[in-house]
C-alpha cells in the first residue's frame, strides 16, 4: 500500500528532473550542407620580356664599343624589331673590345654614318644558325650588309662545329664562344672585326657630266666642211682682187702725171 502511494510522487520527481535538464541543455545548431571543395586555379606565368640585344651584351660584358656602334647606328632597335616580327631569327658575330682596339688607330672615326651601319650589318646573318649548322651554309654567305659577292663576301668553313673559320678577303676570323642563344637569336664572340673589302677597294668613279654644246659649234661645223676645191677658188678670187687693185693704182698714177 505504501509503495502505491509513493509511486505518483516518484513519477512527479522524475518528470521535474527531466524538464530541468532539457531546459538547461542548448539545442544543437543545424549543420550546414557539405559543399564540394574546388582547387584554386594556378596564376598565369609571367610572360618573358622581349629580347634586347643591348641587355644581352651588357650582361656578357666586354662589348662596350660594339654596344656604342649598335646604338649610334640604330641597328640595336632593328635587331629587336626583327626578332619580334620575323620567324627566321638572327645571328650576330660580336667583336669584343680587344678586337676593336686592334684596328688601325682612327679607323672607326674615319668611317661615315653609312659605312658604320654597313660595318655592323656585315656582322649580322638574317637567319638563326647554331654552331653545329655552320657547315650547311653556302659561300659566300649573305649578310644584312648586302649581297655583292666581290665587295661584301663572307666565306665560312666549319669542321663539324668543332671550329668555325671566316674570311672576308681582308681578315681571317675564328669563331669564339657562344655569348647567347635562345633558338631565335645566336650571338657568337669573334676575335677580330669583320672588315669587308668594300672599305678598301676603290669604287669606280661616277660618270662625268656631258659637256654643254657650244653656241658657235654649228657655224664652226659648217666652216669645217669646206673642200679643197673651195679653198682653190677662194685663192683665185683673192689673186683677181689683187690684180684689179694693182691696175687701178697704175691708172691713177698715170692720170696724176698727165694732169
Amino acid at each position: 500500500m505504501v509503495m502505491m502511494k509513493s509511486l505518483p510522487l516518484l513519477l512527479i520527481v522524475l518528470f521535474s528532473h527531466s524538464t530541468t535538464t532539457l531546459a538547461q541543455s542548448p539545442a544543437a545548431a543545424p549543420t550546414a550542407p557539405a559543399t564540394p571543395s574546388t582547387a584554386a586555379a594556378p596564376a598565369p606565368a609571367p610572360s618573358a620580356p622581349p629580347t634586347d640585344i643591348i641587355r644581352i651584351l651588357k650582361k656578357a660584358g666586354g662589348f662596350t664599343t660594339l654596344i656604342r656602334l649598335l646604338q649610334a647606328t640604330q641597328v640595336s632597335n632593328q635587331i629587336n624589331s626583327q626578332l619580334l616580327t620575323t620567324s627566321g631569327g638572327l645571328t650576330l658575330f660580336a667583336p669584343n673590345d680587344n678586337a676593336f682596339s686592334s684596328l688601325k688607330p682612327g679607323f672607326l672615326n674615319s668611317l661615315n654614318d653609312q659605312q658604320k651601319n654597313e660595318l655592323i650589318q656585315f656582322h649580322l646573318l638574317p637567319t638563326y644558325v647554331s654552331v653545329s649548322n655552320f657547315d650547311t651554309l653556302s659561300n659566300p654567305v649573305r649578310t644584312q650588309a648586302g649581297e655583292n659577292p666581290d665587295r661584301l663576301a663572307l666565306n665560312i668553313t666549319s669542321s663539324g662545329g668543332n671550329q668555325v673559320n671566316m674570311t672576308t678577303g681582308v681578315v681571317n676570323v675564328t669563331l669564339g664562344g657562344t655569348v647567347y642563344t635562345d633558338h631565335q637569336l645566336a650571338v657568337y664572340q669573334v676575335d677580330k672585326v669583320l672588315l669587308p673589302r668594300d672599305f678598301f677597294e676603290a669604287k669606280p668613279p661616277a660618270p662625268a657630266p656631258a659637256p654643254e654644246k657650244a653656241k658657235g659649234s654649228k657655224k664652226k661645223s659648217v666652216d669645217s666642211t669646206a673642200t679643197p676645191a673651195d679653198d682653190a677658188e677662194s685663192d683665185a678670187v683673192s689673186v683677181k682682187q689683187w690684180h684689179v687693185m694693182w691696175v687701178a693704182s697704175v691708172v691713177l698714177l698715170v692720170a696724176a702725171f698727165t694732169w
